[in-house]
């Protein structure tokens, strides 16, 4: 499949510049004008057309690619998988499980609860503002999820999600059959490669150790959308964390197109 690269450059409602620095002729920019309001009603502004564009490119037979600044633009994929009659399995690879609720939540952080979105639990008013039907728990494998708020790892231990501790565990995972959508949040990798984090989270995957394991994904021919949730630009002054990240991306698009 040919990748077709869409560029959402905000961290949640607030517009993230420094992503922009990537912009590719022939990508596309999901840059809409947005109103006032709560964050998640302006962030439903953000998704509502980023989830056609996922559909107007699938239904033409290429591959999705999202690079945003946070993980909640995963509601817009999985709006736009959906639009388009795709039902995926979703990998998800990030530091954190991203499965916190406002029961559970020490600090109230919506980019804290996406996956928990997604699959049904705690805030839902992004969800429904998108149309975005709930993935079923055991189609959701949480890869790494090393930092956890004790809350969230009860909920994680309570739920259907499968969660592989260790990323090389997919060169000898059976996957499930059908098309496979994956999430790359880049604070995944150990800050020793890539440390321009938000929330950075010690002991991760070597980048080394990520790309072969994206290239074993990759080489499944299943992936049918992929979505990543970017490096800080402010703290990259180097370019090291963009370019690690980057090449990881290119990891998981090379052999499957």
């Amino acid at each position: 499949m040919i990748p077709r690269f869409i560029l959402t450059p905000y961290f949640l409602d607030q517009p993230l510049s420094g992503l922009e620095s990537l912009l590719d002729p022939e990508w596309i920019i999901n840059k809409p004008g947005l109103p006032g309001g709560k964050p998640q009603e302006r962030m439903v502004e953000i998704y509502t057309p980023l989830a056609k564009l996922v559909t107007t490119i699938l239904n033409s037979g290429e591959l999705p690619v999202s690079v945003a600044g946070d993980c909640c633009t995963s509601i817009g994929i999985l709006a736009g998988l959906q639009q388009a009659g795709v039902d995926p399995t979703l990998i998800w690879f990030d530091a954190h499980g991203d499965f916190n609720t406002w029961e559970t939540t020490p600090s109230g952080f919506l980019g804290g609860m996406p996956l928990a979105m997604l699959v049904g639990r705690g805030e839902q008013t992004i969800m429904m503002g998108v149309g975005c039907s709930l993935l079923p728990e055991d189609r959701v494998i949480l890869c790494d999820g090393r930092d956890l708020d004790p809350g969230e790892r009860e909920s994680l231990a309570g739920s259907k999600v499968i969660h592989l501790r260790q990323a090389q565990d997919f060169l000898e995972y059976e996957f499930p059959q059908g098309p496979i959508w994956v999430h790359f949040d880049t604070d995944v990798i150990d800050p020793a490669d890539a440390p321009a984090m938000n929330y950075l989270a010690p002991g991760g995957p070597r980048s080394v150790e990520l790309r072969k394991v994206f290239s074993h994904l990759a080489a499944t021919g299943q992936i049918t959308a992929l979505s990543l949730s970017s490096w800080n630009p402010e703290f990259d002054p180097d370019g090291r964390s963009r370019d690690v990240s980057m090449d990881l991306l290119r990891a998981l698009i090379e052999a499957g197109t």
